[in-house]
């Protein structure tokens, strides 16, 4: 199974195919569907007939949401954030991301950007079901098991993939100054400032 998965909130009950309006209350609910986890959001009339979601097979979890009709998409050049980057991390499905992925999540969770829904066992593997409450989108996170050794060069990717994005910034041949001219000083690299653990928050 791949435990990295985005899964966008529907715009119309699943159960009815009725449009979803504006404000307007749905329920979500997360079903075991084989070997992945599947999202079903339909309108509270068809959950009520519905009745106790509990009773669905595979059921995992549920969760009440208030529909937003999407703003106009605007093409505009803009930074990169935390949310991006983890949304193309995602997309990328490369297992070497998945560290940096998981602490991209817990950093939006700390900032109240993701919320926790759900947090289940599969094979031997935590997950947590994390929620974009202004998209409705879905995220699932495997939770990489990372020691202690391992989080100053997880917080170093980090660090890199906030400033530069998935593409590193291309490196500019150039002529080496004469001898009489080079500065000892200006050889020294300064790598990129690892992420504080308080930006976990």
């Amino acid at each position: 199974m791949n435990e990295w998965n985005i899964q966008s909130r529907a715009h119309a009950c699943e159960a009815c195919g009725q449009l979803f309006a504006d404000r307007q209350n749905y329920r979500t609910i997360l079903l075991e569907d084989g070997k992945e986890l599947r999202r079903s959001d339909i309108c509270e009339p068809c959950a009520t007939k519905a009745g106790d979601p509990h009773n669905q097979a595979g059921f995992i979890s549920h969760w009440q949401g208030i529909f937003e009709v999407p703003p106009p998409v605007v093409d505009v050049i803009q930074k990169e954030t935390a949310e991006t980057v983890l949304r193309k991390l995602i997309e990328q499905n490369e297992p070497r991301y998945a560290p940096a992925a998981y602490i991209l999540a817990v950093m939006l969770e700390r900032k109240r950007i993701l919320k926790v829904k759900e947090q289940i066992v599969r094979d031997g593997q935590r997950v947590f079901v994390y929620e974009q409450p202004k998209t409705g989108d879905i995220f699932t996170i495997a939770d990489p098991n990372l020691h202690l050794d391992q989080l100053e060069q997880v917080q170093h990717d980090v660090a890199a993939l906030l400033e530069h994005g998935l593409t590193p910034p291309a490196t500019t041949p150039q002529t080496p100054a004469p001898a009489s001219e080079q500065n000892p000083a200006a050889e020294t690299e300064t790598a990129p400032r690892p992420l504080e653990p308080a930006a976990a928050n």
